[in-house]
């Protein structure tokens, strides 16, 4: 599974890249308002920073406009990923985008039929919102277990980017599943180095090691 770290913050990029955690990274309108940066600058630099896929979202609401945007964020960096939103509008700049060799991240896919004719589209990518189906009491893997089934049916080469993951159980289940990629906070992405019985085994060594008296160094 690839990992894509789901910020627009520097130096969070940084720490987890340095210990190999980021295969690509993902920003929305969201991130970069929290950044607080110009979304050409701090993308340019991810996009420097990073060797896999960054996606950059359009802002625009109709095709015309939103393959004009895509055309100057693809601009930035050969790593740039258009991303793109699951309306018909977004689905007709991803057909004329990818079909001029752009990396294509359509998001906000809430049903496996959104999936399907993102993937017929030439989506690079599919971002299905697992938390936020969480929060209407549907179960987001459900739909990545979906997409993963009509996917593999038919041979689509659309890689599953499982998105709004809020809990390092959410990597789980989407690692089980199948999903190709995960993207997820700098946080969550931290967590999954945690269990309590690691913490208390330490603190048992530590412990222990004091008593001997000893040094390494």
């Amino acid at each position: 599974m690839k990992f894509f770290v789901d910020t627009a913050e520097i130096d969070a990029i940084a720490e987890l890249n340095d210990l190999g955690m980021v295969d690509g990274v993902t920003t929305n309108p969201s991130l970069i308002l929290k950044s607080g940066r110009n979304i050409l600058e701090v993308t340019k630099e991810i996009c420097d920073l990073v060797d896999g896929p960054v996606s950059a979202e359009v802002v625009a609401l109709e095709a015309d406009a939103m393959i004009a945007e895509g055309r100057k964020l693809a601009e930035i960096a050969d790593n740039i990923t258009i991303k793109l939103p699951l309306t018909w509008d977004g689905l007709k700049a991803c057909k004329v985008l990818s079909g001029e060799g752009h990396m294509i991240n359509v998001t906000l896919c809430f049903s496996a039929n959104q999936a399907l004719i993102a993937a017929k589209a030439g989506a690079t990518f599919i971002s299905p919102f697992i938390g936020r189906l969480d929060d209407i009491n549907l179960d987001g893997m459900d739909l990545i277990q979906d997409i993963r089934t009509i996917y593999d049916n038919y041979g689509f080469e659309t890689q599953i980017l499982a998105a709004s993951i809020r809990s390092v159980n959410h990597v789980l289940d989407a690692a089980r599943i199948g999903a190709d990629v995960m993207t997820a906070p700098p946080e969550v992405i931290k967590k999954l180095a945690s269990h309590p019985l690691t913490d208390k085994g330490l603190e048992q060594f530590m412990a222990d090691w004091k008593k001997t008296g000893q040094n390494i160094l």
